[in-house]
């Protein structure tokens, strides 16, 4: 069992397209799995990840540590709220979250056997029995619940596969769009000011690097589906149906 250090920017690539990882943070994998410890704010989480995984859902990714420094700081923002994660892949991010904050979570990703199976051991690992609940879903299909009723949607580092952006966008907005608009004010416990966040609302942290051409197919993509998007800072999005009014202060 290896440790894995903080070091989310080994995990970019350089400029010649190589990755930066240092020896201490490299697997030298001959299981189909490994068990890392991970250091997150006031907590350490092991988990289990894919030696390798066709569906990317192997590694924690750069966007899920920066996603949860942020939150740290927001953690009133998920107060009260129904959460579900999109493209969860090991489901550490949710197992912080549920431990840390308490937050009422799902998770999801890919209609995935092995996927689902990793996410549950990893909650059982951390000690959250029973486990959480999870939704098996290729985007673009139609949906397993018909009547959904999370009014916030998270996500960390999901818009690597650019021709998927369509399919996404389709999931994404049956989910914003399923639930009753409506906006609540949100003190930081941190002592912040009040923000206005917009129920039902999605955040994403984005922090791989792609091309900004393909990026920016993604947000325009939500435009045209009738979604408003708001950079809220530090590679976090907001995306909201238009009808809502959006006035964020971080």
């Amino acid at each position: 069992m290896d440790i894995a250090l903080f070091s989310p920017s080994s995990l970019f690539a350089d400029s010649d397209g190589e990755g930066t990882g240092s020896e201490e943070g490299e697997i030298e994998s001959n299981q189909n799995f490994e068990e890392r410890r991970h250091q997150f704010p006031g907590v350490e989480l092991l988990i289990r990840e894919f030696s390798f995984h066709q569906l990317n859902a192997n590694l924690l990714w750069p966007g899920t540590f920066a996603f949860i420094e942020w939150l740290v700081h927001r953690r009133s923002w998920m107060d009260g709220r129904k959460v579900i994660e999109l493209g969860s892949g090991t489901g550490a991010l949710a197992i912080f979250l549920h431990k840390s904050f308490e937050a009422d979570i799902t998770t999801s990703d890919y209609d995935d056997a092995e996927i689902e199976e990793n996410i549950a051991y990893n909650c059982q690992i951390n000690g959250v029995t029973p486990v959480l609940p999870h939704v098996r879903h290729s985007w673009g299909d139609e949906f397993p619940i018909s009547n959904p009723k999370w009014d916030l949607i998270i996500a960390s580092d999901i818009l690597l596969y650019v021709k998927q952006y369509s399919n996404l966008i389709k999931s994404l907005s049956f989910l914003l769009k399923s639930c009753e608009s409506k906006a609540i004010n949100a003190i930081s416990s941190s002592g912040d000011d009040a923000c206005l966040l917009p129920r039902p609302a999605f955040l994403m942290s984005w922090r791989r690097r792609i091309g900004k051409e393909d990026e920016s197919m993604f947000f325009t993509g939500c435009e045209k589906a009738g979604l408003a998007v708001d950079h809220l800072g530090s590679r976090v999005y907001c995306i909201t149906p238009k009808d809502i009014t959006t006035d964020h202060s971080t």
